[in-house]
């Protein structure tokens, strides 16, 4: 027969295990980077709606890069000049005063909900990852 304080301490420990299954997942999740194809629609409102696709690149040193694709207007590569990923929250810029995004990314990082700003307009974007 078990003593109670060996029983106690192989549930603590199957406890601890379980835990860690289930948190350190999520939490890697959160603090990887975003790099990767994202993909999302713009809707405007009146207007049509709008397909961006956000690329987004690590380099060498751990800093990250991107460029903006709108394949409806044809155009592509567009650099994004500034770009943040600081605890499951994205900030990127591209190049002056065109577009700026906040977002953050959910638990399981397949999708981050934001806010576009581009010439005085702010649009819902949800980018979803797509590699």
């Amino acid at each position: 027969m078990r003593e109670p304080r060996e029983s106690s301490f192989a549930l603590y420990v199957g406890l601890a295990l379980m835990l860690a299954f289930i948190i350190v997942p999520r939490l890697a999740a959160q603090d990887a980077p975003p790099v990767g194809e994202w993909t999302g629609t713009l809707n405007p409102g009146g207007q049509a709606k709008k397909h961006v696709v956000v690329h987004i690149s690590a380099e060498q040193d751990g800093s990250l890069r991107g460029t903006i694709d709108y394949p409806d207007q044809d155009v592509s590569g567009i650099e994004i000049s500034a770009i943040t990923y600081r605890k499951s929250t994205l900030h990127f810029e591209s190049t002056p005063g065109l577009c700026v995004y906040d977002g953050t990314m959910d638990n399981d990082g397949s999708q981050i909900t934001g806010a576009w700003k581009q010439g005085g307009t702010s649009l819902n974007l949800v980018l979803k990852r797509t590699r």
